[in-house]
């Protein structure tokens, strides 16, 4: 049999209803008046057999364009990396995709013990004490993150910079809006964060400095400069980071962050039109009651074999909702495995090998746009992205490369209209140098016309 559930058949329904009590379906709608029911037809398709459907939504899929199709350079938050193959293996498991919070730990030893070491991974990542175990994405683990430094520091301002992703601003913002906490953007020099702006926004009643590294403009942020001005005034330092970054970069622990955030998706989850993701939160060990959501811990049993529980459970579900930390966090256990497994099977040394491959091809079209007489706005020290100034409405120069098979930048000009006709690209460790030398081509191509 090709069927993928068990249809109702005429006698199914007729049995239910006689189990029931009742001669016809209708009958179980009579508390609702006659007149307000709907008795005509509804304005859709006859039904298909299961093949002739499933026909039509293959062709209807196929109408969009994915990676397999098309090389990307499009970045901005979400990348196309290189996913190993035992990823999809490891989470395709029944044990593992079916699992959620692992309430009963006795019988959730195996996703215990995966969540512990999405946190340990984390932990080596970011350079920080503890971490949780995980959160819905990068935009809500930074805001959560803002939350915990204004509950913390008992104040109500928190400044952020404008290289920050903005959709992650967006999500600061409506956060801070029913705490009434104020959000203030620290303003920008050559793209990335001025010092001199920050220091002349610091107050005492600055609960967060927020900073991402690297920036959304692909530019590297001198942390170290920035949490030496935020602890001066006894404020949070927050960054929001790129785990891929850290395979080369210094952590952010260890140029004196006190909560590191970010979005796992570089590591073995697939760009999926957008999502879900699966966000990360780390802290210094001061800060570990405050986390949102649940730690997984280690211990030993009374036979002294290695087991594991939730060491710390301050999600709403698990306590009396006015003592949680946070109301808004969840598990996304199954993605927190496939980054796990996506870092235990690169490694170390292969998690520093493909961040040096980013830094090495995108620097290399960088250069190749220069030889091309394009300006690179913001030149400086990039990971994977930067911005090119094309002169030229994006909406266009995208739809002449999807025609030519590739997925263009960003269009920088749908979030400031100074930024009209400057492009985001993103040049990631699977791109080949053909690929990008054809994108310079086309990209010049067009500009010159």
């Amino acid at each position: 049999m090709t069927f993928r559930y068990l249809p109702m058949t005429e006698q199914d329904k007729k049995e239910m209803l006689e189990a029931i009590g009742i001669e016809a379906v209708d009958e179980l709608f009579s508390d609702i008046p006659e007149e307000v029911r709907f008795n005509g037809r509804l304005n859709i398709k006859e039904a298909k057999s299961e093949s002739a459907l499933t026909k039509e939504l293959f062709k209807l899929a196929n109408q969009n364009v994915n990676l397999k199709t098309h090389a990307s350079f499009l970045g901005a938050g979400v990348y196309d990396h290189y996913i190993p193959s035992i990823v999809d293996h490891v989470i395709s498991r029944s044990e593992f995709y079916t699992a959620y919070t692992p309430y009963q730990p006795e019988i959730s030893q195996g996703e215990l013990q995966a969540i512990f070491e999405f946190q340990t991974m984390i932990c080596e990542l970011t350079g920080m004490d503890v971490a949780n175990s995980s959160m819905y994405d990068g935009g809500t683990a930074l805001a959560e993150a803002a939350m915990l430094a204004c509950g913390q520091t008992r104040r109500k301002t928190i400044l952020i910079s404008e290289a920050v992703h903005p959709e992650y601003r967006e999500v600061v913002k409506t956060y801070a809006r029913g705490q009434r906490h104020q959000v203030v953007e620290i303003p920008l020099n050559n793209g990335v964060t001025s010092t001199e702006q920050l220091k002349e926004l610091m107050s005492n009643d600055v609960a967060a400095v927020i900073i991402q590294y690297p920036n959304f403009f692909g530019r590297i942020e001198p942390l170290k400069d920035f949490a030496a001005i935020a602890h001066e005034y006894k404020s949070l330092f927050v960054v929001s980071c790129n785990p891929v970054a850290l395979g080369i970069l210094t952590p952010p622990g260890n140029l004196g962050a006190d909560i590191v955030t970010g979005d796992a998706q570089p590591f073995g989850i697939p760009t999926s039109f957008g999502g879900p993701h699966c966000g990360f939160f780390a802290v210094s060990k001061k800060l570990m009651r405050k986390i949102p959501g649940r730690l997984v811990g280690q211990t030993v049993d009374e036979d002294g074999r290695r087991g594991f529980v939730l060491t710390l459970q301050a999600r709403e579900q698990h306590i009396r909702r006015e003592k949680a930390t946070s109301n808004i966090c969840s598990n996304q256990a199954l993605n927190a495995l496939a980054a796990s497994v996506a870092m235990s099977s690169l490694g170390k040394k292969g998690i520093r090998e493909m961040a040096v491959k980013n830094v090495q091809k995108a620097n290399y079209a960088k250069k190749q746009f220069k030889e091309k007489g394009f300006d690179i706005v913001y030149d400086g020290p990039i990971f994977n992205e930067f911005v090119l100034k094309v002169d030229k409405p994006i909406s266009q120069l995208s739809q002449h490369l999807l025609e030519k098979g590739f997925i263009a930048g960003y269009d920088l000009g749908k979030l400031d209209e100074k930024l009209h006709g400057h492009m985001l690209v993103c040049v990631t460790e699977v791109r080949t140098k053909e690929e990008i030398d054809q994108f310079v081509e086309e990209v010049g191509a067009y500009h010159a016309k």
